[in-house]
């Protein structure tokens, strides 16, 4: 049974323990304490804490001159669609693939709790072209998955993450935390950044102690 209370006797890697037990409660614990659940194989759920966290420092997103021209072709909503996003990265035919039925599951029951949102991108006719969904608990996000329409939403997801930056910063609060879990290269075009397990835990105790944004308020557009 894995235990999140107290990181020094975690290993050094960024599996710290496995467990059977996925419940809300059990999750957002987790998170609370810098750990996070993925499917390990069917039936039994690996907690991860990476040694290298990925962040995207709120002031570093980096949007270029095109992206922002694409931004304006799309129109962004909050927690309308979390069904629908949810569905589409997990989609089993995407690449690298994780999100199973019992992950999905849990994190419905995280949106009925109001801890987990998404933001999602339409175009002009209507479809939903890109989005994505995450924790959020005190001024903690913690992105958990993104995706675009390969034929609609070339930059939809990258426009999401724009609305996402917006809702964390717009109200004036600093030193809210968006964590990616891993840097990748796609992730690092965006600015992600990696800190040490250590630091990453440090930021997060300042993060939760944070106010969250006011999700039922926030209004994102960029027409």
């Amino acid at each position: 049974m894995v235990t999140f209370e107290d990181p020094g006797t975690w290993p050094k890697r960024d599996a710290i323990g496995a467990s059977v037990e996925l419940t809300p409660e059990l999750i957002l614990h987790a998170y609370r304490h810098g750990a996070f659940p993925m499917p390990f194989a069917p039936g039994l759920i690996g907690w991860f804490s990476p040694m290298l966290r990925g962040i995207l420092p709120l002031g570093s997103l980096r949007v270029t001159r095109s992206l922002r021209k694409s931004a304006r072709r799309y129109s962004l909503t909050v927690d309308m669609a979390f069904d629908q996003v949810l569905a589409r990265c997990a989609d089993p035919q995407r690449p690298h693939g994780w999100i199973d039925a019992a992950i999905a599951d849990a994190y419905a029951a995280l949106r009925e709790l109001g801890f987990v949102h998404s933001i999602e991108a339409w175009d002009d006719e209507g479809r939903l072209c890109g989005g994505l969904y995450g924790v959020s608990i005190g001024g903690l996000f913690a992105g958990e998955s993104m995706f675009h329409d390969p034929e609609h939403g070339r930059d939809a997801s990258k426009v999401a993450l724009m609305g996402l930056v917006d809702i964390l910063t717009g109200d004036g609060e600093t030193g809210r935390l968006l964590d990616v879990q891993w840097r990748t290269d796609h992730l690092a075009t965006l600015g992600v950044t990696e800190v040490p397990r250590t630091h990453y835990l440090e930021l997060l105790r300042c993060a939760l102690a944070l106010p969250a944004p006011d999700w039922a308020r926030a209004r994102l557009g960029y027409a």
